[in-house]
Order: structure tokens, then sequence, then C-alpha cells
């Protein structure tokens, strides 16, 4: 799955951290058993009600044996037997979600909370098919209620503040990463959490302040590191970004972004060489991956500098060619009219000395 806020990953399933807590297979065995026991004393007499328990009892057992399929079968005659079953559409529900059939899970824990509207599992576990399937806003729905019914759950609040994060709610997704904060600071993931959520709202104080807390508790991460570097860098502390930037490399000598962002730094510095630096770094970032679009355009502006400092054509033609490189992988870029302006007066101020294999 991609696309979560950096290494930040989601806790996918309730039953999962269940298995984790309760232990064997047998003894969630005996407890499931246990609950069927008491639906089955509690049943009012109905043949159609006993019917579906019965079939419902006969799902558990098979699905304690793997035999997804036959508890399906099983699960689909109890939920015909007697629609208002919860318990029966919660496991399928439960079991769709195990083979990947998110779709049907999904729809089988909306059943299931229309039922019952109480249950933590069902709205945490639709939560997790939401997510898994990229619709963050159905999901933080179903996080928003599963936090409403365990206000300590660590799980449901981390995973709220990632959907409130993925649709661009900062402050819900503030508001629950501050929970899961009280609930377990500790956990680095939900300080990472917060230092991308304050720097979305450019809050750069805020978010330096919680990657360095997320350091704390896991110092050698090196997304951490950059996420810190990148922080300083938007606050304009250029010297504590570059030489996190230069930790970062030296643990992942083939991170491109950390190239990147350093050559970015180095464009900041007066010193004689900071140019040449720069055009190095940029360099390597695009030989580790040259399809970073902005590294393309952050090589052209340092080509661009050393060529205006030393008043050199050819690195001028390096430039335009970087630019336009870095428009023919991302053509919808930010300040794209601004990029093409400065290819059009670079290039006509340099038109006498351009070579054909220099412009693509």
């Amino acid at each position: 799955m991609n696309g979560w806020p950096k290494a930040v990953t989601p806790v996918l399933s309730y039953s999962k951290r269940q298995t984790h807590m309760h232990g064997s297979t047998k003894v969630r065995f005996i407890i499931r058993i246990w609950l069927t026991s008491l639906i089955l004393l509690f049943s009012a007499g109905c043949r159609q009600q006993q019917q579906a328990v019965a079939l419902y009892v006969d799902a558990v057992t098979l699905k304690e044996t793997d035999q997804n399929n036959k508890a399906i079968e099983k699960l689909n005659a109890a939920v015909k037997s007697n629609e208002r079953f919860s318990l029966a559409h919660s496991l399928l529900g439960e079991i769709y979600q195990e083979i990947k059939d998110y779709e049907k899970s999904a729809a089988s824990y909306k059943k299931a909370i229309e039922l019952n509207p109480w249950s933590f599992k069902n709205h945490f576990n639709l939560g997790c098919d939401y997510l898994t399937m990229e619709k963050f806003a159905l999901a933080a729905k179903a996080y928003s209620r599963a936090c409403e019914l365990k206000p300590d759950h660590l799980g449901a609040h981390i995973n709220a503040t990632i959907c409130y994060y993925k649709i661009r709610d900062y402050n819900k997704a503030l508001t629950y990463g501050k929970r899961a904060e009280q609930i377990d600071p500790s956990a680095d993931k939900i300080q990472y959490l917060l230092g991308d959520i304050y720097a979305f709202q450019k809050n750069y104080d805020q978010a330096i302040a919680a990657y360095k807390r997320a350091l704390e508790i896991d110092s050698h991460n090196p997304e951490i590191v950059t996420s810190l570097a990148v922080a300083y860098i938007e606050s304009k502390r250029y010297k504590p970004a570059k030489e996190l930037l230069e930790f970062v490399i030296q643990i992942q000598p083939r991170n491109n972004t950390a190239y990147r962002h350093l050559g970015y730094c180095y464009l900041q510095f007066d010193e004689l060489d900071a140019v040449d630096k720069a055009i190095e770094s940029y360099n390597k970032a695009i030989e580790i991956d040259n399809k970073d679009w902005r590294a393309h355009r952050g090589l052209g502006f340092a080509y661009m500098l050393s060529a205006r400092n030393k008043n050199d054509d050819v690195l001028r033609i390096k430039a335009i060619k970087q630019w336009r490189l870095s428009l023919a992988i991302k053509p919808d870029q930010p300040q794209r009219e601004t990029l093409l302006k400065l290819i059009d007066k670079y290039f006509e101020e340099g038109a006498s000395a351009v070579r054909p294999d220099f412009c693509p």
C-alpha cells in the first residue's frame, strides 16, 4: 500500500491485534464458542433464530480450521435465516477482510453496525477496509466513531489521524494526533505524524519539536531525520539542515531525496564553492533517480547561477536542458509558467551559443 504519511504505517486489523492479545488459536476458539453459547441460552426459542445460531457455530469452527469459503457459505445461510444476526454479519466482514475482499468486508461491517452501532470492533475494521481501499473520508468517519467508543485506543486514534491527514483536514488530524500522544507519548509514529501535520500547517517550530521527540524514540530513522532537515530548511535554518542531511547520506548513501535537499542547502550559502557543491549534490540525486523532476529543476538553477557567475554559455544551456527535463517529467509542476519564462529568457540571451544536442 502506498501513500501513507512517510514511514507511518496504520494498524489495519483489530482481529489480528486481538489474536496477539489472547494468544493461541485455541484460546480464541474457546472464547468464540463461549459467546455463541450465550447466544443460544438467550434465544427466544424461534426456530429460525436457532437455525441461524447453529449455522454461525459451524462457521466459527470452519474459520478456526482455515476453511473460509465453507464458513462464508454457512454465514450467508445464517443471515438469510435471520437477517438481523449482527454477529454473523460481523464475522463475514472479518473473513472477507482476511481474504482481502475489502468491498464485501465493508458491506458486511456496515450491516453489522446498522444492527449493533455500539461495537468498537465493527467500526474499527470498517475503517480498516476503507483505509486499505484509500477511501479516506469514509475511513475517517469510521475511526472517529471507534475513538468515541474506545477513547483510549491508540490504534484507532493513529488511524483517524492518518485519514484526516490524507484528506487534508489538518485541524482534525491534529486533534486525534494529540489524543494519541496523550494515550502513549512514547509512540514514535504519532510524533512523526504530528511533525508532518505541523509542517503542512507551516508551523515549523512545532514540527521541529515533534520530529525531535520522534528521534528521541527512534534516533537513527533516516526518514524522520530528513523530515527534520526539511523543517529546518523551511524555517531558513540551513546549517543544521545540512548537517542532518549529511548524516542521512552516511547511513543511506542512495537516498536521492537527501541529496536533493542538500543541493538546495548549498545554494543558500555564500562560500565560493557552494554552487559547485550544489551541482554535485543535485547530480548525485539524479544519478540515483533520474525521474526526480525537483532535482532536475534544482540542478537547472544551480547551473544557471554558475553560468552567471562565470559568464559561461555552456552552463546556461545545461541549465535550460535541466529545466526542460523537469517539465517533461512533471508538466503540471508548481510555478510551471515561471519556469517557462526563465527558459525563454535565458535561451534568447544565449542563442548564439546554443548547440542542438543541449536542447531536448
